[in-house]
């Protein structure tokens, strides 16, 4: 074990600990500005409570996210300063953009939000949740073309004096068709994260305080919350199609990996199973469905799709000597971990809508426990699905321009790096466990008392006192 291998694993560990107040933070925003536009045209008090029952558990899950997710700007300049100068020129300003505009905008209009409930008139106010939800949306894509620009590289040039990339078309950044897919399939997967806690609190609620007088409340929130997960399970698999023929296209190394192919096929089969040799270089056993992977890398039923070998061969041609494919069995079984999860949740949200047909009331004690269970499923194959994304693009940090182990920080001892990824796993373990304990506190506690409703015209009253409405 050396440096390099200790810097990866914190770096794995810490930002897939981050993305998983990520997704929930971005879907949440948005459906939650969508129970007030709902309160704001019907002025239904169920969804006023909903407002800030769900408005209550988004706040306690983006202020997670903030603390963890400054950690992983520190990174680059700790553990990969040599990566940060190579690609700093171009990497920096989708990253400076998104602090500047997206962060600012959700920050400022959460904090608006959170104490506007007595003070803003009822437009503003509502404006402001929507607002903070387009900011962290904003956010995300900014993000997300940085991290595209890692799996396809365009917009840039390398400089032969300095040996840096350096933007040229910033533009073609933004635009990359990389981010222009994982942007929709990032948000979908979010939708599908956000959509499952509504059903796992609403429907621990109907089943659990059947004779409470917000059960009319909570048996909306599973149905709302299923259909949800029902729609975003439909964007997932769509923008996955798509995002799946971009990937064979820029690094088709990723596609074989993922399959477990390691011959050129045409047509070639999807492998529901494949077990491989010791060294990873042949198969050994597969169980496989005809024409599918063709058809998902290309879109043609007999489509060529390059195999391992074949890639090797070529990629050590045109880059030099040395190994240039994946951990297969973590890019494997991340890939179908990934899809597994995401469908279970899915199937779970279809159990749901079953149970409340016709007016039913849900009693199943299994159905709570799966319903329980949905919230963890999708933030799974969240996880599963960035492990994929980041370990199938390996041994490149920025794909065809620089090996991950040449983007390591050079003067950064094995000892210095293992002090750090220690203290950041320990806090990390203690935040994740105030997390959970604040989230469950504040779901069992059921919807807030709404008696006391926010002013219902735009009348600016000066004396009205400044109130917190959590």
């Amino acid at each position: 074990m050396d440096a390099l291998d200790v810097a990866r694993w914190q770096f794995g560990v810490t930002t897939v600990y981050h993305f998983l107040f990520v997704p929930l933070t971005i879907g949440l925003s948005v459906l939650v500005a969508i129970l007030q536009t709902m309160w704001h045209r019907t002025g239904n008090e169920r969804y006023l409570k909903l407002t800030k029952f769900y408005g209550k558990l988004f706040l306690i899950n983006f202020a997670m996210g903030v603390v963890t997710g400054i950690v992983q700007e520190f990174q680059f300049g700790m553990n990969w300063s040599d990566y940060s100068r190579f690609v700093g020129d171009v990497f920096g300003a989708p990253l400076a953009i998104e602090a500047l505009v997206a962060f600012f905008l959700e920050s400022t209009f959460i904090g608006l939000w959170i104490f506007g409930w007595d003070r803003l008139p009822k437009r503003a106010h509502l404006a402001s949740i929507w607002a903070a939800a387009i900011g962290t949306n904003l956010s995300a894509y900014f993000i997300l073309a940085a991290n595209s620009f890692m799996q396809n590289p365009v917009g840039y040039r390398i400089n032969p004096d300095s040996g840096r990339a350096e933007l040229t078309d910033f533009p073609a950044v933004l635009t990359n068709k990389v981010a222009l897919i994982t942007f929709p399939h990032t948000l979908a997967g979010s939708f599908l994260v956000a959509g499952s806690l509504i059903v796992a609190v609403g429907l621990w609620h109907v089943i659990r305080n059947r004779d409470s007088a917000d059960t009319g409340a909570y048996r909306f929130a599973t149905r709302f919350g299923s259909w949800v997960v029902l729609v975003a399970s439909a964007a997932v698999l769509f923008t996955g199609d798509i995002q799946g023929k971009i990937m064979t296209d820029v690094q088709p190394m990723k596609m074989a990996a993922a399959e477990g192919l390691y011959t050129t096929e045409s047509p070639a089969s999807f492998s529901v199973l494949t077990i491989g040799s010791l060294d990873g270089s042949r198969e050994v056993f597969a169980l496989k469905i005809p024409y599918l992977l063709s058809y998902l890398g290309t879109g043609d039923p007999n489509g060529t799709v390059h195999g391992i070998n074949d890639l090797q061969a070529q990629y050590a041609t045109q880059y030099g000597a040395g190994s240039y494919t994946p951990i297969i069995p973590v890019t494997y079984w991340s890939f179908r971990f990934m899809i597994a999860f995401g469908m279970a949740a899915g199937a779970i949200a279809l159990l749901v809508l079953w149970s409340q047909r016709k007016g039913r009331t849900p009693s199943s004690r299994w159905l709570l426990r799966a319903g329980l269970a949905m919230p963890v499923l999708p933030l799974l194959a969240n996880s599963f699905g960035w492990i994929f994304t980041e370990m199938g693009r390996q041994p490149w940090i920025v794909f065809g321009e620089m090996l991950t182990r040449n983007g390591v920080s050079r003067s950064v001892s094995l000892t210095e790096v293992l002090t750090s990824f220690t203290a950041f796993t320990l806090i990390y373990a203690t935040l994740a466990v105030i997390e959970v304990k604040l989230l469950l506190r504040y779901a069992k506690a059921g919807v807030p008392d709404v008696s006391e409703q926010p002013p219902t015209d735009d009348t600016d009253d000066a004396e009205r006192p400044l109130a917190f409405a959590y």
